[in-house]
């Protein structure tokens, strides 16, 4: 699932200059929920620059140390990235919730909050339209959720995801900030501080736990692996396929083993043969294959 990476920079320059402005009216205003929110973009922040690394590393050419490549370096900033949204944004956000709600203060000026909510959701809320258009390009007709589990390229679901928390964060503020003024409750703004922590923790569990399945060696689908096998076999020097294995090194790079019984009655040089045409039309049909290595096998 190739894509640009307008979404990542979108969200960085969106984030970075909302970070700013929610510390700030957190400072004047005396919120903690309006830090937590600073927090959680400052997170987002150093998520994006920590993402665009990655794909940077990602695409730095094969060594004598790493022969298949740098490309799993993007599933590992990923899952780096998932572990800061756990520890820096939720963690944080609910521990200042809980502190406030146990010694609640009466809030300051809610002006500034206010507006840099509504401004925020503005931007926000761009950002994350530019992450939706930018994911359906590579959605096809899938649903959202299957199309995120199929994906080997974790930055084109990584900013949707984090773009989702930041508004419903802020409309969680935005909600419990109102009521904590219409009614005097002190600790309201506490509890949309822990709320938002919660939302973080939630995200990161998930891109956590895609990350860990792209970082641990996932494979090629199994529907894509029973069209490589009736491919193969229907070349006439192949008897029959029997084992195909796979990883993705890269969003765009997998590593295929295949493991083929030939005719009988072929010798030496046609086995030969057959194996140079048969990388060569795989590669041609499947353009992220990068590294096909056919093994010769004999039926048992």
């Amino acid at each position: 699932m190739a894509k640009s990476y307008k979404s990542i920079y979108s969200a960085l320059a969106a984030n970075l200059l909302i970070a700013v402005t929610k510390f700030v009216a957190g400072g004047f205003s005396g919120s903690p929920s309006m830090i937590s929110e600073g927090v959680h973009s400052l997170v987002d922040t150093i998520n994006q620059v920590l993402i665009l690394y990655g794909i940077k590393q990602s695409h730095k050419p094969a060594d004598a140390f790493h022969p298949f490549g740098y490309g799993k370096e993007i599933y590992f900033w990923s899952f780096i990235v998932s572990i800061l949204i756990f520890s820096l944004g939720g963690g944080i956000s609910v521990y200042q919730g809980i502190v406030h709600i146990i010694h609640a203060e009466p809030p300051g000026n809610p002006t500034w909050n206010y507006v840099v909510l509504v401004l925020s959701m503005i931007f926000e809320g761009s950002s994350l339209w530019i992450a939706i258009k930018e994911f359906n390009k590579v959605r096809g007709n899938d649903t959202w959720w299957n199309a995120i589990i199929k994906s080997k390229d974790p930055s084109s679901f990584l900013v949707l995801f984090e773009d989702s928390a930041a508004v419903i964060g802020l409309a969680i503020v935005l909600v419990f900030m109102v009521i904590g003024h219409a009614t005097g409750l002190e600790y309201m703004d506490g509890v949309a501080s822990v709320l938002v922590g919660l939302l973080l923790i939630g995200v990161s569990a998930i891109l956590a736990r895609e990350s860990r399945s792209l970082l641990m060696g996932e494979g090629i689908a199994p529907e894509t692996k029973d069209k490589l096998k009736r491919f193969v076999e229907a070349d006439p020097a192949v008897a029959k396929v029997v084992n195909i294995l796979s990883t993705y090194q890269s969003p765009e790079e997998v590593v295929l083993m295949l493991m083929v019984v030939f005719e009988p009655d072929l010798d030496t040089e046609d086995i030969t043969d057959a194996i140079v045409r048969l990388r060569n039309r795989i590669k041609e049909k499947y353009q992220l294959v990068r590294f096909v290595i056919i093994q010769p096998n004999t039926i048992d």
